[in-house]
């Protein structure tokens, strides 16, 4: 019995910091990191901001356990799937589906973290890229243990395009289509392949601008992707190509002037060299330009992805119009390839293939291997469902 005037003991709901996890997390991935507050958070899950700070030392804190969180729940997966390749992409991409916002956590996001605690991070993530490999490695083993890996981090980078739209078949299908996805590219053979060229030259991100205005496009692009626009200062832009930080407003009004009009020319650049190589030549066509220009310009595509939902309208609606635009191209391409492929899972494989060659060409080290383009074209058409070239009269009708 409780004393007259004694406190009774307050109970926190159980889970509720698992609750706190998962309503940041899917805030972090739908809105940002920066356009979400930790009283936003705590609103969500019905407490107050202080009662959130007991939990969570700050929004820095809050990012990195949401991470953490996704980690494990990708270690739970694979470690449920050690069985065989087969289990591995069962387990791998029922957690994608149920964890749809680890893409854009892991590439937008975690970049924001001090530079100590995302060594760590990726630390972790190699580690279980690494166990995965040990399981295929089991089932192939004259499979070189590099390849294994390259095949791990694609299947994980095929699984983690799901942040990058919203497409939703009913979940079992989702599954069985993403497991599929999964074991083709498990089963990619990556031996005998030619060392590929250097990408073109012409249009290289290390090609001298014209003017000043045109350096201040190409390292704010640059710039965005790597630490994020908010984190980006005029000073850092202006020291990016030797002038002083209040200089770049003589070439644009506003920061966010000069972030539309670099996504704007990010966009030129994309349609011009892929979306022409797709209706001239066809999928295969197509697939090795979207390749060769992922390995130039790898920071515009980054900057594409992860800086976007910072646009003001009506650039953010342009920006909008212009990634539906350019997914119907490829859509249209690979269902006069593939017929049978419904809209859902066709535009389910282009986000896969756009999301494998983006992260393939800069996860080092394997981005370095002397027949990266080849690589990244056969598990690319492995991807799309097409795993030998399809020729312009099949792809382009």
């Amino acid at each position: 019995m409780r004393v007259s005037g004694e406190r009774a003991a307050v109970r926190r709901p159980p889970g509720r910091r698992g609750l706190i996890l998962q309503v940041a997390g899917t805030r972090f991935h739908r809105y940002g990191y920066h356009q979400t507050s930790m009283a936003e958070v705590a609103a969500e899950v019905g407490i107050t901001a202080p009662a959130l700070y007991r939990h969570f030392r700050g929004k820095p804190e809050l990012l990195r356990q949401v991470l953490l969180r996704e980690l494990a729940a990708l270690r739970s997966a694979a470690r449920a799937g050690a069985a065989g390749p087969g289990p591995l992409c069962a387990e791998l991409a029922a957690a994608a589906v149920d964890h749809r916002g680890f893409g854009t956590l892991w590439q937008r996001e975690a970049r924001l973290l001090p530079a100590a605690q995302r060594a760590a991070l990726r630390r972790e993530l190699r580690a279980q890229v690494a166990e995965a490999a040990g399981v295929l490695g089991a089932a192939r083993p004259q499979l070189p243990r590099e390849d294994a890996e390259l095949l791990v981090w694609s299947v994980l980078s095929a699984y983690g395009s799901l942040s990058y739209h919203t497409f939703a078949p009913p979940r079992r299908r989702f599954v069985q289509l993403l497991r599929g996805i999964g074991e083709d590219l498990l089963g990619a053979e990556l031996s005998g392949l030619s060392e590929d060229p250097q990408p073109s030259a012409g249009a290289a991100e290390s090609a001298l601008p014209e003017s000043r205005r045109e350096e201040l496009l190409v390292a704010a692009v640059r710039l965005f992707h790597e630490r994020g626009f908010d984190n980006v200062s005029t000073d850092q832009l202006g020291a990016a190509v030797g002038i002083a930080g209040p200089s770049v407003y003589k070439h644009f009004a506003t920061k966010a002037e000069l972030l539309a009009a670099a996504l704007v020319r990010s966009r030129e650049r994309l349609w011009q060299e892929v979306v022409g190589a797709v209706t001239a030549g066809g999928l295969e066509a197509g697939l090795r330009a979207y390749v060769d220009f992922a390995r130039r310009h790898s920071h515009y595509l980054g900057a594409m992805l992860s800086e976007t939902e910072r646009l003001a309208e009506p650039d953010r609606r342009v920006a909008v119009d212009f990634r539906r635009d350019f997914l119907r191209v490829w859509v249209g391409s690979l269902q006069r390839a593939r017929p049978e492929f419904d809209s859902a899972e066709a535009r389910i494989r282009v986000h896969a293939m756009f999301a494998l060659v983006n992260d393939g060409v800069r996860n080092r080290p394997h981005s370095l291997r002397p027949e990266l383009g080849e690589c990244l074209v056969l598990l690319g058409r492995t991807v799309l469902g097409v795993p030998r070239p399809v020729d312009r009269e099949i792809a382009g009708g």
